[in-house]
C-alpha cells in the first residue's frame, strides 16, 4: 500500500517568497493547497482537514495579514500541525498574547548564525547553524506566554524559533526556503514528518 504524502494548507500573506516554499515543500513530497490570507476565515481553512497548516512570510504585521493570526490560534486549539514562517512565527506569537519590537537589526537577505536547542523541527539540525533572515520586526522575549518556549535565538539573542509547550505549533523567523538556509530543506522535512504522524494518528483513531 502507497503511503499518501502529507498534504499542507499554506496561508499565503501576499508574499514574494511564498512560491519558493511551496516549491521547497513539493520536492519533499507534500501536496500543498495555497489561499490567499482574504479568501476564507480561520474555521474554513481548519475545516478543510489539511494534515499541516502553514502560515508563510509577508510584508507588515500579523495584525494586518488576513487572518493570520486567528488561524495560528485556531490550529493550536485543534491541535493541527502548524509552521509559522517569518510574519507566521510573529503571527503565531501575537495569536497567544506576545508583542512585537522592532529588531535590533534591520536584516533583509542576510544570513546570520542561529543556535536552538535541538527540539522540534530543529531536530537534528547542526547548531549554530547559518539562516537567511529578512525582517525589521521580531518577537519581544518579555511577552512570551507561558505556552510558547523559545527555542532558538540569534547572537544578539533575538529569538529565532517558537515552539508550544503543548500543542505541535512552531514559528521560524527565518526562511527556511532560502539559499541563505542550507538545513532549511532538512527543517521542512522535520515538519511533515509531524504532519505525517498526525495524519497516520487520526486515522488510527
Amino acid at each position: 500500500m502507497s503511503v499518501r504524502a502529507p498534504r499542507l494548507l499554506l496561508l499565503d500573506n501576499y508574499d514574494s517568497f511564498t512560491f519558493n516554499l511551496v516549491q521547497s515543500f513539493q520536492k519533499q513530497g507534500a501536496a500543498v493547497e495555497v489561499v490567499r490570507n482574504d479568501a476564507l476565515t480561520a474555521p474554513e481553512a481548519i475545516e478543510r482537514g489539511a494534515d499541516g497548516i502553514v502560515i508563510s512570510p509577508g510584508p507588515g504585521v500579523p495584525e494586518r495579514s488576513g487572518i493570520s493570526v486567528a488561524l495560528a490560534r485556531a490550529a493550536c486549539e485543534a491541535r493541527v500541525p502548524l509552521l509559522g514562517v517569518c510574519l507566521g512565527h510573529q503571527a503565531l506569537a501575537v495569536a497567544l498574547g506576545g508583542r512585537l519590537v522592532h529588531a535590533p537589526e534591520l536584516v533583509h537577505g542576510k544570513a546570520r548564525p542561529v543556535r536552538h536547542d535541538g527540539s522540534g523541527v530543529l531536530r537534528g539540525l547542526p547548531s549554530p547553524f547559518p539562516a537567511g533572515r529578512y525582517h525589521s520586526w521580531c518577537v519581544d522575549p518579555g511577552s512570551l506566554p507561558d505556552v510558547l518556549e523559545a527555542t532558538a535565538w540569534a547572537p544578539d539573542g533575538t529569538i529565532m524559533a517558537l515552539r508550544h509547550r503543548t500543542a505541535p505549533a512552531e514559528g521560524i523567523q527565518f526562511h527556511p526556503e532560502s539559499v541563505l538556509t542550507p538545513v532549511g530543506g532538512r527543517l521542512l522535512g522535520n515538519f511533515l514528518s509531524v504532519c505525517a504522524q498526525r495524519r497516520f494518528v487520526t486515522r488510527s483513531v
